[in-house]
């Protein structure tokens, strides 16, 4: 009876359990049902939008791979080259240009491999290295020998000179654009050659326009020999004109032009110059001063040497106001280990006239650039002493004439005189000129 009773109240209790997650559940399911009636309503109200934000995204896309295959066909169609490569040097991509100028016809966009397999230009792999290390736009000019695996084909294959300006682009990759400057090089020697010729050709008919203007200067009678005497100058300017373009020409052409070199005392060198110019320095009442060195020696071509100072000279004296002084500094200069055999000379000739102007200066060695007007025409032009004067070529010769004998000059204005100032070096002075200088 025990027993039944236990069971019986166990079945009641199981079944007021039940009842109660009966209850439950129900009052759970009125309570839920309007959450969930509510969230598909919003759900439905949500899915035109996003329906919308995905066209719009699409499109977005759409129009970024329209632009990026714009760009790539403009920089295919470009006259430069450029290529792209990653953070390990494999190239990405390359346009037609950059393709022809490095000998990659055979190239196929979907390869990746090392730029330096491709091209085998040790100067372009290193600049992209530069270019990466450094985080910053960099410059470099060669000249370029392609290889090639036929060896019928490397008669044709020729070397290029190449500029190429880098830049670096996010994740380590690197932007090259490259320009062959070989056809402009080209046209220059062409351009020079014809120049040269029409030079030589013209020598013969200007020497015998002399000899006539001098036969006429001996016949005629003032006032009309006025009108020979002005002829004969316009001819002796035509015929400087053609030896100095003749004589650069072959200054460039042989950059290490045969040089009769020997010891040459530069001071006194300096002193013969100003005594064949001084005729002109006295017109105008200028004087003439020199510092350093007494007994300096290098090892020049003494005949080169005296044209360069004879034209820096010449030009201070046509560019000097009257009563001004023109000075010449000498100064011997040690290499950083202070050893007298790498000692390099320097010289310095300032006068006080107009000077260069900011635009001219990056310019004064170019062959028949015309600057100021203040510093291209001068009074003495017709009355110069054996000087190259008034053709736009006497700095150009004068430059080519240093470099020959593997020295340097600089033009700037001197912030004292303001008027020119030539900035003349050498690499080496003799040793009997450091032994006065050092004793």
């Amino acid at each position: 009876m025990l027993l039944l009773g236990f069971f019986l109240g166990l079945a009641v209790g199981i079944g007021f359990w039940i009842w109660q997650q009966v209850q439950l559940n129900r009052y759970l399911g009125r309570l839920l049902r309007p959450l969930t009636l509510h969230s598909d309503k919003m759900g439905l109200l949500l899915i035109p939008g996003l329906r919308q934000e995905i066209a719009m995204v699409k499109q977005q896309r759409q129009d970024l791979q329209q632009s990026l295959q714009t760009y790539q066909d403009l920089l295919d169609f470009a006259p430069v080259g450029y290529l792209q490569v990653d953070e390990e040097n494999q190239l990405l991509w390359c346009n037609r240009q950059a393709q022809e100028i490095l000998y990659l016809q055979r190239w196929q966009p979907e390869q990746v491999r090392l730029l330096l397999e491709l091209v085998r230009s040790y100067e372009l792999d290193h600049l992209i290295e530069q270019t990466r290390d450094r985080q910053k736009p960099q410059r470099g000019e060669w000249v370029f020998h392609p290889s090639c695996d036929d060896a019928a084909e490397m008669g044709t294959i020729k070397s290029l000179a190449l500029r190429a300006s880098s830049l670096p682009l996010p994740n380590g990759q690197v932007g090259v654009f490259l320009e062959n400057r070989q056809p402009l090089l080209d046209i220059n020697q062409i351009r020079d050659r014809s120049f040269s010729d029409l030079a030589h050709e013209l020598r013969t008919p200007l020497t015998s326009i002399r000899l006539v203007v001098e036969t006429l200067q001996n016949r005629l009678e003032p006032p009309l020999n006025r009108w020979v005497n002005r002829l004969m100058q316009e001819v002796d300017r035509l015929i400087n004109l053609v030896q100095s373009w003749l004589e650069l020409t072959q200054m460039e052409a042989n950059p290490n032009m045969q040089l009769q070199a020997k010891a040459v005392e530069l001071r006194s060198l300096i002193a013969s110059v100003w005594e064949t110019l001084e005729p002109l320095a006295q017109r105008q009442h200028l004087s003439f001063s020199y510092s350093g060195p007494e007994n300096l020696w290098i090892k020049a071509d003494k005949a080169r040497i005296y044209q360069v100072f004879l034209n820096l000279l010449d030009n201070s004296i046509k560019y000097s106001p009257p009563g001004t002084s023109i000075y010449v500094e000498a100064k011997i200069l040690s290499t950083k280990d202070n050893q007298p055999a790498s000692s390099i000379l320097e010289i310095n000739l300032i006068d006080s006239g107009v000077g260069f102007s900011e635009a001219d200066l990056p310019h004064v060695f170019e062959r028949f650039y015309r600057g100021d007007k203040a510093r291209t025409h001068s009074p003495q032009d017709s009355n110069s002493i054996g000087a190259i004067v008034g053709n736009g070529l006497g700095l150009a010769i004068v430059e080519q004439i240093l470099i020959a004998h593997g020295g340097s000059i600089k033009a700037m204005n001197h912030p004292e005189t303001g008027g020119a100032w030539m900035q003349l070096q050498f690499p080496e002075v003799m040793a009997n000129s450091l032994s006065q200088d050092y004793s």
